[in-house]
């Protein structure tokens, strides 16, 4: 399989954040961003394989600020680093004040896919290529990443 350059894989998702998806304060709920989440990862990930991809592991989700109703929400996804089977996927999202045009980085997360075949198991996924400055280090930090997966996963915890 020929290797992919790791833009290929960028992914771009846009959602309103609506009355029906907020919480008792007026804001987004956090499941609601984090199935977003899944979602634009998700999209990457299959960019890259051109397969199936289910989500293995959510690795870690920073929620840095609200995002209130009524406000733009942007994802922007792309695949840090293949590993045989499996991808981590770095997924930021942006909310948009339609008034002001202010635009705000409210949360990050990292997501593991593994990409399978039309029988629904674990298959190697196309290599990606880092190309940039900011790809090459997604894709050594997404290595360390892994490192301490495993180790939690071999841990037990």
């Amino acid at each position: 399989m020929p290797a992919k350059p790791i833009c290929d894989s960028y992914s771009t998702l846009s959602e309103l954040a609506l009355p029906n998806d907020a919480n008792g304060l007026g804001n987004l709920l956090g499941g609601k961003i984090m199935h977003l989440v899944d979602i634009a990862g998700s999209l990457a990930a299959a960019r890259h394989s051109r397969g199936y991809v289910v989500t293995a592991s959510f690795d870690q989700m920073d929620f840095l600020e609200p995002v209130h109703i009524g406000e733009l929400i942007t994802l922007h996804a792309a695949v840090n680093r293949v590993f045989r089977s499996s991808m981590e996927v770095g997924v930021k999202v942006f909310a948009e004040n339609m008034l002001s045009a202010e635009v705000r980085h409210v949360a990050s997360a990292y997501l593991t896919f593994v990409h399978l075949n039309e029988d629904r198991k674990p298959t190697a996924c196309i290599e990606a290529v880092a190309e940039s400055d900011d790809e090459r280090r997604r894709y050594e930090e997404a290595g360390e990443r892994r490192k301490a997966r495993l180790a939690r996963r071999w841990k037990g915890a």
